[in-house]
């Protein structure tokens, strides 16, 4: 294949980073995207090349054991002195090996803070991530923290740019605008929402056992969670055994009765977080979350978990970003909350202390209309600043200095 400058990344099935790399994609001089797996939801006019025939369903072991091989058939679409930019771990481990085969250049977009944010093969990840990410060309973490978290394993911060997600404002605002169809019924009380994919890393657990002790005050309250992934029968049967009436997409008929709607992933999530009371994020660790700034596009109110990293630099910019709170802060943009713990709850455990701040705290907003207008045009001004527009020159930049 000759292309001169390349994305290569995991699939396209539906994640931040994806929506990142489309995003770029369009806005860039890159020719092609590739592919570790053949997942593609978000569809480009780009031509898009697979490098296995390996989906979401293979195993996690067998696609870990296969990055050499990636590696190589990778080589064999590029040229030499070909530019690849990377997204997501594995990606970035297949783009530097490859250049053993192929002399290319390549950065890599590191999107996780790797203190916190390692899980699954968590010990071999770690060390392909020391060893091979210093002979990255450029390494583009996402925000302060994930480069803080890069220095803090051994990586030299000369090596290391910080450019944020870049976010399509006004095209979100007018997907926002768009009607709700079925859906509206629902929409017609009281909403909270989240979005993200249904993993360990986004702590939606947390998140029902908050709205089950709100509901017991706020009795017409709902809440609506917009992903996929792996926990959805975790988090199903949780909500259920809550004694909460749980909508599931691909197995209910829809209707205004139920209290928790999992809406599976949606294309367009504007239109729901829009017509949402509050945005509430309850993510365990992040890199720089998406669906934040989503949300606060939409003038949406957020309330977030101080977790590694990223809200902090969105909600309070002018503060430490390695400061973590432990109790409810009202910050410039919207509210950071004390991080929970990586750890898995039942529905029969009391609420932890933790839980119990975000309870009071969600209740407090809900109560407050002034406080919530205020943070809806805080968290409008905000999202300007992370405009495509602004965000792609850098881009730009580091591509034609590379």
């Amino acid at each position: 294949m000759n292309n001169h400058v390349a994305f290569l990344i995991n699939s396209l099935a539906g994640g931040g980073a994806e929506k990142v790399a489309i995003r770029l994609f369009e806005h860039l001089p890159m020719s092609a995207f590739i592919l570790l797996e053949r997942d593609v939801k978000y569809k480009t006019d780009k031509p898009i090349f697979f490098l296995s025939d390996h989906s979401a369903k293979t195993s996690p072991i067998v696609k870990t054991l296969s990055i050499p091989i990636y590696a190589y058939k990778l080589s064999d679409f590029i040229e030499k002195n070909s530019l690849v930019v990377s997204f997501l771990e594995r990606a970035n481990f297949v783009n530097i090996i490859s250049k053993l085969f192929k002399r290319h250049r390549a950065i890599i977009s590191v999107r996780m803070d790797q203190q916190k944010g390692h899980v699954g093969l968590r010990k071999l990840n770690k060390l392909l991530v020391k060893t091979l990410y210093p002979k990255a060309d450029l390494i583009i973490a996402v925000s302060y923290g994930v480069k803080q978290s890069l220095i803090n394993i051994g990586i030299e911060e000369e090596k290391i740019k910080v450019i944020y997600n870049l976010y399509p404002i006004d095209e979100i605002r007018e997907l926002a605008k768009e009607p709700l169809g079925s859906h509206e019924e629902i929409f017609k009380e009281p909403i909270l929402i989240t979005a993200g994919r249904l993993t360990k890393q986004k702590g939606q657990w947390y998140l029902l056992r908050i709205f089950k002790a709100l509901e017991e005050k706020h009795k017409d309250l709902k809440l609506v969670i917009l992903g996929e992934g792996e926990l959805k029968d975790y988090l199903v049967e949780l909500s259920e055994e809550l004694g909460l009436k749980t909508y599931v997409w691909d197995r209910d008929k829809l209707s205004e009765s139920f209290d928790v709607y999992f809406l599976g992933f949606q294309k367009n999530p504007f239109k729901f977080i829009a017509r949402s009371k509050l945005f509430v994020f309850p993510s365990l660790w992040e890199g720089f979350p998406n669906a934040l700034v989503e949300a606060m596009a939409c003038g949406v109110p957020v309330v977030s978990s101080d977790c590694r990293s990223g809200p902090r630099e969105i909600l309070a910019p002018n503060t430490d970003f390695n400061y973590q709170t432990q109790k409810p802060e009202f910050a410039e943009y919207g509210v950071l909350m004390p991080v929970f713990e990586v750890k898995y709850k039942t529905a029969n455990e009391p609420l932890e202390e933790k839980e119990m701040m975000w309870v009071e705290t969600v209740d407090k907003l809900l109560e407050d209309e002034s406080l919530r207008k205020n943070y809806s045009e805080k968290a409008k001004q905000r999202a300007e600043d992370f405009r495509i527009e602004k965000i792609v020159e850098k881009w730009k930049e580091i591509i034609y200095d590379v």
